[in-house]
């Protein structure tokens, strides 16, 4: 399956630009100026049409045109007179261009260049229009994005949630406007997770780092999300309306451009992805968010902006019936199960941030910033099930095949739960920087408090063939109960310094970064010191290629999650997981059938100590926090991204890692950890329809190997059972029916800019992926593993205007 996977893939890269191009028409040619030097990094489009590419540094260029249409070619150039030329191809013609254009006598103001090129590190800057094409069954936006790089593994479409490098859900950081925005803590499976805090509508900026990041970010060991939103400069909106729900934005300037807003509200239910689940029922999601962005311009040097958000997640499900058949084909079963019950579940979360931005001059920025967040959850069920487990007749010849021939055990089971959790957490902090001709500096001090409070009362009743499980002769014993009650209120104290500067050196430019990271948690009077540095090199070479290190310590303070024992008590004695991680990476500017391409790539090393094992169930983390390990993470990352279609941007990403760890006197040396996985392959590819490119096509593809698991109540050292891949291809089909080089002039949209419709398959292949199991027991004591299915495909048809 594998390998009908991998070929399917490479004849979807190979095979659709082939196929899809053929009606087109090829231009190429080479620009000069008057002199007849070549020019490089000149722009040319057509008119009307959403394509283009530029010229390279030897004044080459190649671009594919649609073919029997008269089109416009324009030429421009920041100081060099724009060059135009219709011409109309036909199929497949090769048409050649030599362009001349000479220099203007413009003379623009003053500009003072106070660094060479943009020094990122190791922090990857992600273009946000993506997102607006992006197909994605649930999450959308921002987090579809970041599953596509390399170093990132995701095998659950219905969640927001993600690993990088060997980490889990809890390592990655995310940032936006410089506020750490925290995700609900009771939700256990991806369809109750409903909206991400970001709202793709509103974003600005996006900025990404799989590990060695610099000490301005926090303390989190695997990676940060860094997300900044706009501040408008005239009045735009959007609106979206799919089967999955519906958003709505606009943004505006008022006060003569002193006070610039940008709000968004979305709604989401997955009532419609759910019913492909092989649990059928009564499934009423509902997800509601309001975000605003204001900010309010003093004079030019000062301007203070307020964040708030408002979240309401409803998760209401009446289960019914369900029927999975799984096995082998030497043993295939079913497991049927007929329940009775439903659950409620309530997450209510607000967030609230006021900052005040003060720049006294060009090269100093001073940032205060005073937030508040708070989350209520609430997660109630009562269900019962009563399943039977048959073996299947598999011999093709029988008139009983695919039916049941054997059962093989029959059982009930009872989940109940009562769980409640209050949290809140105030912090206020400082951001200052400081550029210099040869320095950047940052700093930054933050003070938390945090107060959680939890009512957890849950537990699981089972039996098989009659007989509780565990078996008792003299009383009715529970499968599983946790009950405990906590509170806890502490404070934190967190501060950085850091330091960029630029070394001369002869052939090419050098750039050192170089900080030191403090956090202080009087919960257990830890205080912990995480110096980090980056190298960043970009020689004078013919060929355009970089090159980065960058590594340190990075500790990762307990939050309320990490705090909890398997039985539900706090651990008091927790210290803050450490990581010392060093990663070395390289970046090469190609050209390939005279179209600029790029490749990255990055190997790594963690070695981790004072680890808190845990165990995975869909997106539910539970630590075993009375036990302790050491780890470690190795691997390589490689993503190739460029024009495969002319104009328009694709890119595959291949990560291989390995992971494991050693828990401290358990007998069994290193083991796999939970996100052990050998092999992750993303893909997110364009292309449009030849001579009419406002028909256009997005394909996202993954594959992650198999992920370590093992049966309940189970010791780490047994979880050694590995789920079957995730495959995945996610398809989406758009028309653009306004675009602004096309208005329309009706009065009904005469306001309208963008509009599209959008047809999205997802699942393409339909294939039955694993998130987790429900274990239950045969008749001869033998437990089986009855997979958790995600997802089938599904159709999804979506419209979009901007205005």
């Amino acid at each position: 399956m594998i390998k009908r996977l991998l070929i399917f893939i490479l004849l979807i890269v190979a095979g659709i630009p082939a196929f899809s191009q053929s009606n087109n028409a090829t231009l190429r040619g080479v620009v000069r100026d008057q002199n007849g030097q070549p020019l490089d990094m000149v722009n040319i489009g057509l008119k009307d049409y959403p394509l283009g590419t530029s010229s390279n540094r030897e004044g080459k260029f190649l671009l594919r045109i649609p073919a029997e249409k008269k089109l416009l070619i324009v030429f421009s150039s920041l100081g060099y007179k724009t060059f135009t030329d219709t011409l109309r191809a036909k199929a497949e013609e090769n048409i050649i261009l030599e362009v001349n254009m000479p220099a203007t006598d413009l003379k623009l103001a003053e500009v003072i260049v106070t660094e060479q090129r943009r020094n990122g590190g190791n922090v990857t800057r992600i273009d946000p229009r993506f997102m607006e094409v992006m197909p994605d069954a649930a999450t959308g936006g921002v987090e579809a994005l970041i599953k596509t790089l390399p170093g990132v593994s995701t095998n659950n479409e219905l969640s927001s949630q993600y690993t990088v490098r060997g980490g889990n859900f809890d390592e990655n950081m995310v940032y936006v406007n410089d506020i750490e925005i925290y995700r609900p803590f009771l939700i256990r499976a991806g369809q109750q997770e409903g909206l991400s805090f970001i709202n793709s509508d509103m974003v600005s900026t996006i900025d990404f780092s799989a590990g060695g990041f610099d000490a301005r970010y926090g303390d989190k060991m695997s990676s940060v999300l860094d997300i900044k939103y706009r501040k408008p400069s005239i009045f735009r909106g959007s609106a979206s309306m799919s089967l999955l729900g519906g958003t709505a934005h606009f943004e505006d300037v008022a006060l003569k451009g002193r006070l610039a807003h940008i709000s968004g509200i979305r709604y989401k239910t997955n009532r419609y992805m759910l019913g492909g689940l092989d649990e059928k029922g009564e499934y009423n999601p509902q997800f509601v968010d309001f975000q605003t962005y204001i900010t309010y311009r003093f004079s030019e040097n000062f301007d203070l902006s307020f964040l708030g958000n408002a979240t309401k997640n409803e998760y209401n499900f009446i289960p019914q019936t369900r029927q999975t058949t799984f096995g082998t084909w030497e043993m295939p079963l079913n497991a049927t199960i007929y329940f009775d019950g439903q659950e409620i579940d309530d997450f209510k979360t607000y967030l609230g941030a006021l900052s005040a931005n003060y720049h006294p001059n060009l090269n100093l920025n001073l940032k205060f910033i005073l937030s508040a967040f708070n989350t209520s959850e609430q997660e109630t069920y009562d269900i019962q099930g009563q399943y039977y487990l048959n073996q299947l007749e598999r011999n093709m010849s029988s008139d009983q095949f695919g039916d049941s021939v054997l059962n093989l055990g029959v059982g009930t089971f009872l989940n109940h739960a009562r769980n409640n959790l209050d949290a809140t957490v105030y912090s206020f902090s400082h951001r200052g920087a400081f550029n210099s001709e040869k320095h950047l500096v940052n700093w930054g001090f933050k003070f938390q408090h945090e107060r959680f409070e939890d009512k957890i009362n849950e537990w699981i009743y089972r039996d098989s063939t009659g007989y509780s499980l565990p078996y008792s002769d003299t009383e009715v014993l529970l499968y599983y109960t946790l009950n405990a009650r906590n509170k806890v209120s502490s404070n934190r104290i967190t501060g950085y310094f850091q330091d960029t500067w630029s070394v001369p050196v002869n052939s090419g430019d050098l750039y050192l970064t170089s900080g030191l990271r403090f956090n202080f948690w009087d919960f257990n009077n830890e205080l912990i010191v995480s110096p980090r540095f980056s190298v960043s090199y970009y020689p004078e070479w013919q060929r355009k290629i970089s090159f980065s290190l960058s590594g340190g310590m990075y500790h990762q303070s307990p939050f309320f999650k990490e705090l909890k024992n398997s039985d539900g008590s706090v651990n008091y004695n927790v210290k803050a997981q450490r990581s010392y991680q060093v990663v070395a990476g390289a970046d090469y500017l190609f050209s390939a059938w005279d179209r600029p391409f790029r490749f990255t790539t990055e190997a790594y090393y963690k070695r981790m100590d004072r680890l808190i094992p845990y165990k995975v169930d869909n997106v539910q983390i539970r630590y075993l926090g009375e036990q302790e390990a050491v780890g470690y993470a190795t691997g390589i990352d490689m993503k190739v991204n460029g024009e495969f279609v002319s104009g328009v941007q694709s890119w595959a990403s291949l990560s291989l890692m390995k992971t494991k760890e050693d828990i401290a006197g358990d007998g069994h040396g290193y083991i796999p950890r939970p996100t052990d996985q050998w092999m992750n392959f993303s893909l997110f590819f364009q292309d449009y329809l030849p001579g009419n490119p406002s028909y256009k096509m997005q394909l996202s593809g993954f594959y992650g190997a198999r992920l370590p698991t093992g049966p309940p109540k189970s010791e780490r050292y047994q979880d050694v059972f590995r789920m079957p891949p995730y495959r995945r291809i996610d398809l989406g089909i758009s028309k653009v029916i306004i675009h602004p080089s096309k208005p329309v002039q009706h009065n009904l949209f005469r306001h309208i800019n963008d509009m599209w419709v959008s047809l999205e398959i997802f699942n393409l292949l339909n294939i039955n992926n694993t998130i987790s199991y429900f274990w239950v027991s045969s008749i001869y004591g033998d437990q089986f593993a009855v997979p958790n299915y995600l997802t089938d495909r599904k159709f999804n048809l979506k419209l979009t205007v901007k205005f």
